[in-house]
C-alpha cells in the first residue's frame, strides 16, 4: 500500500459559479485493492470554520477535494472526530465516472 499526505483544500460549490465554502486541510490518502481511502483533518481552523463545514455537511456532504498539484476529485465528506476531523469517500458522478485520476483502479473496464 502507497500512501501521501497532502495540504489540500475542501471546496463546497452551490453551483457551477458559486463556490461558498472553502476549508483547508491535511489528508492522508492511502491506496487499497479497491482504489483509495483518505482520513483527513482541519488545519488551524476557527469555531465558525468548523460551524460552517458542519452545516455545508449537513445540507450536502458533496465536496470538490483540491490538492497543491491542482489536481480535483469529487468527494463525500463523513466527519468522524467532531468538526475537525473526516473520513472522504469518491463520490461517483452520474455519468457513473469516479476515482483520483492520479490512482489507477484494478480490475477489468
Amino acid at each position: 500500500m502507497e500512501s501521501i499526505e497532502s495540504r489540500c483544500w475542501l471546496d463546497w460549490w452551490a453551483n457551477a459559479t458559486t463556490m461558498l465554502g472553502c476549508f483547508e486541510a491535511v489528508v492522508l490518502i492511502t491506496t487499497t485493492d479497491a482504489g483509495w481511502t483518505a482520513d483527513g483533518r482541519l488545519v488551524d481552523a476557527t469555531g465558525d470554520e468548523r460551524e460552517s463545514l458542519a452545516l455545508l455537511c449537513d445540507l450536502d456532504p458533496a465536496f470538490t477535494l483540491r490538492l497543491n498539484d491542482d489536481s480535483m476529485v469529487e468527494v463525500v465528506v463523513h466527519r468522524t472526530d467532531g468538526h475537525d476531523r473526516f473520513r472522504l469517500i469518491e463520490r461517483v458522478s452520474r455519468s457513473g465516472q469516479a476515482g483520483f485520476p492520479a490512482v489507477e483502479k484494478a480490475g477489468p473496464d
